[in-house]
């Protein structure tokens, strides 16, 4: 698979990771309920096939965060990983800290008891990338402060505990501003970037080039719409599509279709298309879904494709803020 490099880092990361925050969740409308409800129905045992699946198909880049599933996401990692040894030296892992299943802990203390646990929960003694998770409403001096979330990030960098340290919110504008800090060597970016969603381009890249600081897409697929297309019955977690929004993805799908090219390869590799996307981390639910992934991010897609989705892409705003 194809690689780039993250932003300042000296990591290359593969252009296509695979996301946990809904693995071993059984079906798509399984995601669309409340937190407690959404653990009721988690499968254990589907989501370390899924990380599995993922690893034998080639994945070298899982992205977990410590308030996917309280934690579990993270145990099933190092489940998987202890499965499969001989991927644990070669598969890059990040998680992110600070927000928790019930909470907010931004403080010195919480950031190194988070990282603690996380590196625990994985099996790992060491991090490539260490996020500050959805600060959204968070007092951004304290946060940045030498006794706060970075100080207690700086202080594990200096130890070789973690190599990087970056931002994650589900919030473009927090990104924002605390990629225009310049103290993060990298950025998750949600609900910005897509084939019909281009917030990124708005002041997002521009920062993150000045300052070199190496982008992760995640919800590359807009939950999905961006694998199936239109569908009636389909529940979409924290998105509304307008009709005017479907419609262009039912003639970005009918494209592809005459090119005998899934529209899931086509939403990936355009977002890694753009020089600061290093990669992008569409989540997996289930073992095919892992695999699926991994396959669209080596298919040669015809240039003519491209020349010909250009006309097509236009900004919607699909994110729901919560």
């Amino acid at each position: 698979m194809r690689s780039k490099r993250l932003g300042r880092t000296e990591l290359q990361l593969p252009i296509v990771g695979v996301g946990t925050a809904f693995i071993g969740v059984p079906t798509q409308n399984d995601t669309v309920v409340e937190v407690d409800e959404a653990e009721r129905r988690l499968d254990e045992e589907l989501g370390l096939r899924t990380l599995v699946a993922a690893i034998d198909a080639g994945c070298a880049f899982l992205d977990t965060a410590v308030l996917y599933n309280r934690g579990l996401s993270e145990t099933m990692i190092g489940e998987a990983l202890r499965m499969r040894p001989a991927a644990k030296d070669k598969i890059i892992v990040t998680t992110k800290a600070g927000r928790w299943f019930d909470r907010y802990d931004f403080s010195y203390d919480g950031i190194l008891r988070s990282v603690d646990d996380s590196l625990k929960r994985m099996g790992l003694d060491r991090l490539e990338i260490v996020y500050i998770h959805d600060a959204m409403g968070q007092p951004m001096q304290e946060v940045l402060s030498a006794g706060g979330a970075l100080g207690a990030l700086r202080r594990l960098q200096k130890q070789g505990v973690i190599d990087h340290i970056g931002t994650a919110a589900n919030n473009p504008p927090t990104n924002l501003a605390y990629i225009k800090t310049g103290e993060f060597d990298a950025a998750v970016i949600a609900d910005c970037w897509s084939l019909i969603n281009h917030i990124a381009e708005r002041e997002i890249f521009a920062a993150a080039a000045e300052h070199d600081v190496g982008l992760v897409g995640a919800t590359p697929l807009e939950r999905s719409l961006l694998v199936t297309g239109p569908k009636a019955d389909a529940k979409y977690l924290n998105r509304m599509f307008s009709p005017e929004c479907l419609d262009c993805v039912s003639r970005i799908q009918q494209l592809c279709q005459r090119y005998d090219v899934p529209m899931l390869a086509v939403a990936l590799q355009w977002c890694t298309r753009h020089p600061q996307v290093a990669s992008v981390i569409p989540g997996a639910r289930l073992p095919a879904e892992a695999r699926s992934s991994m396959a669209a991010a080596q298919l040669e897609i015809p240039d003519q494709l491209w020349e010909e989705l250009a006309p097509l892409l236009k900004h919607f705003d699909t994110a729901v803020d919560v």
